[in-house]
């Protein structure tokens, strides 16, 4: 219950969350505590609304690797644009998300991935709406 009330809106007090879940402030604060340290609560952060900061497209980008992609994690994170990066199995070997302003911008994040090692080649999927984004509890 902690978690869901977290991810609602982190910024609750500590007598918030325990009076929500039924406990005192100093129990919620440490129920939280020991939560960061198991690390189910990896970070706490914002939800930022990335069409308002103008980057209003958002793709798919599967990149095919003639070799073991499961190493080019650092190339990858510094290409700024890219918000996700997953190993995967099935058609391809990397799957990415990807936001940029616009397809001219997208083009060129997809010139850089193509100079990370190891990539030889790309299928894009650009995504025309969505209908929603969440995190699971």
């Amino acid at each position: 219950m902690l978690i869901g009330l977290l991810q609602e809106d982190a910024t609750r007090s500590y007598a918030m969350l325990g009076k929500a879940v039924g406990l005192s402030g100093g129990a919620a604060h440490e129920r939280v505590r020991k939560l960061r340290e198991r690390g189910v609560i990896r970070r706490t952060t914002i939800e930022v609304d990335q069409a308002a900061l103008g980057h209003t497209v958002t793709s798919y980008v599967m990149v095919d690797g003639g070799s073991w992609m499961g190493d080019s994690a650092a190339e990858l994170a510094a290409i700024p644009e890219i918000e996700e990066a997953h190993v995967i199995a099935g058609p391809a070997s990397v799957l990415l998300k990807i936001r940029t302003p616009g397809t001219r911008e997208l083009q060129d994040v997809l010139r850089r991935v193509f100079q990370v090692d190891g990539v030889t080649g790309t299928r894009t999927i650009v995504v025309l709406e969505t209908f929603f984004e969440r995190t699971l509890k």
